[in-house]
């Protein structure tokens, strides 16, 4: 009660934490509504096209991973930098993260497109599902590097609290792509019948017009006394700090130092849920459908956390650039209280609401069943999940201690995680909610482990200085 008293008495984190949380909770509703739409377009079609859908998007679920631990570790930098007034050090950022990401969308689509069979085989044996997923993969990883883009400007602009803008972006993508679905896919407004390739041609319309829409805009929009676009353009600035030579090797140095163990996180952490997905597809597609049914019910229920989660991570990392060592620690607190209370209401919400929810998505009973009960793990699991969340995508890594948080999540999913699906799913046999139940008591051990390393305060420090 004595936190949210002084919460209640900080007008100025009160106005800045909503004025930052409510443009991204909104971006990310956007976007998850259209997947929960996307995942009700393709359901239609039947268990197998959304199975084949779901193990397809397994491989952009790890590029997209990598992409958060690029966007991620340049975040932890740009967000700094700007509470040290230090623009041309957010250029290098934006540029060196941009070399990254859309280098990385390169070794996931060129894979996908020569061998889309041999990828759909890695996650399920059923040759139907193999053979609808690889129709809609060689088409949608031409939006890869599309997304990469679109990533690491987004991440640089939140890190700058410009938040509006990618709303407006998300959301000419969202008309574009909810429209082509439904053309595309059952063949209205005189287009074929295309099924899950309409899908996949659609949502890469949506992100090429989504990728264009934010170039466009953030060259032409007005941003103090000139336009946004010149406080990140990519142009090599010859000024005293860095000359011509725009990315040093000891500004690579620093990056590297403090977003490497973000992108191995992503990227190990992505690697290892994947490994579920392999149990997953082995279970029959009941249970690959079910829980990806699950999974993109459980991204809504998540966006208002997860932008709260950015929030906090961008605050905290202007205060920490500031040199504001105490007002961030005291914001962490802030945080902590508002995530521990929200996450347990809204688990409570999920939980009465998730049978008018399941009743909206065309399958057979059994996977309905399925679905429900993993959604009821889910909501168990909520605040303890919601926290780990907080405490090392927000809190830790806004203060450059990304080893630990690497550390964190690389052994909860790798030696209690993928055991514990391989045990359940594979051994014993067991039904998918009671694996989605085994996996999940990574996150008890995680919370333990990442709670004991904030109180040791080596994330609050300054980074840039």
């Amino acid at each position: 009660m004595k936190q949210f008293k002084i919460i209640l008495n900080d007008k100025v984190f009160l106005k800045k934490t909503l004025a930052i949380t409510i443009p991204i909770v909104l971006q990310n509703l956007l976007n998850n509504l259209v997947n929960l739409v996307d995942t009700l377009m393709i359901g239609k079609l039947g268990e197998t096209s959304i199975a084949a859908v779901g193990l397809a998007n397994k491989l952009f679920f790890v590029f997209s991973l990598l992409m958060f631990g690029v966007s991620s570790g340049s975040s932890i930098l740009a967000a700094q930098y700007w509470g040290k007034g230090e623009l041309l050090s957010i250029k290098r950022v934006l540029r060196i993260s941009l070399l990254f990401g859309v280098g990385g969308s390169l070794i996931f689509a060129i894979p996908g497109f020569l061998f889309p069979e041999t990828i759909m085989g890695i996650f399920t044996h059923l040759p139907q599902t193999i053979s609808e997923g690889a129709k809609y993969l060689i088409i949608i990883v031409f939006s890869y590097p599309l997304t990469a883009i679109t990533m690491c400007y987004v991440s640089i602009l939140r890190s700058m609290n410009y938040v509006r803008l990618p709303v407006i972006i998300t959301s000419i993508s969202i008309l574009v792509n909810v429209f082509f679905n439904y053309a595309m896919i059952y063949g209205n407004f005189g287009f074929p019948k295309m099924g899950v390739v309409g899908a996949a041609l659609a949502t890469l319309i949506a992100r090429i017009v989504e990728c264009a829409s934010l170039l466009l805009l953030v060259y032409t929009h007005k941003a103090g006394d000139g336009k946004l676009g010149d406080f990140i353009h990519l142009k090599y600035d010859k000024v005293k700090e860095g000359g011509a030579a725009f990315i040093n090797k000891l500004f690579m140095s620093k990056y590297l130092s403090t977003a490497a163990p973000v992108i191995a996180n992503e990227f190990m952490w992505g690697l290892g849920v994947t490994m579920y997905s392999l149990v997953y597809g082995r279970m029959g597609d009941a249970a690959t459908a079910a829980i990806t049914i699950t999974n993109t019910v459980e991204q809504v229920a998540l966006v208002f956390f997860f932008g709260l989660c950015h929030a906090s991570s961008v605050m905290l990392g202007n205060e920490l650039g500031s040199d504001r060592l105490d007002k961030a620690e005291e914001y962490a607190k802030n945080f902590i209280a508002i995530m521990f209370v929200l996450s347990i209401v809204g688990a409570i919400i999920v939980f009465f609401i998730k049978n008018p929810v399941v009743s909206l998505f065309d399958v057979s009973d059994e996977v309905l069943e399925y679905v429900k009960l993993c959604i009821t793990v889910f909501a168990l699991y909520m605040p303890v999940r919601l926290l780990n969340t907080l405490f090392i995508v927000a809190i830790l890594r806004s203060g450059g201690d990304t080893k630990a948080a690497l550390f964190l999540d690389i052994t909860s999913v790798w030696f209690i995680g993928i055991p514990m699906a391989v045990l359940g799913g594979l051994v014993l046999k067991l039904p998918i909610y009671t694996v989605y139940a085994m996996i999940l008591i990574e996150e008890i051990y995680k919370l333990v482990l990442s709670y004991i390393r904030y109180r040791q305060k080596k994330w609050l420090r300054n980074i840039v200085a």
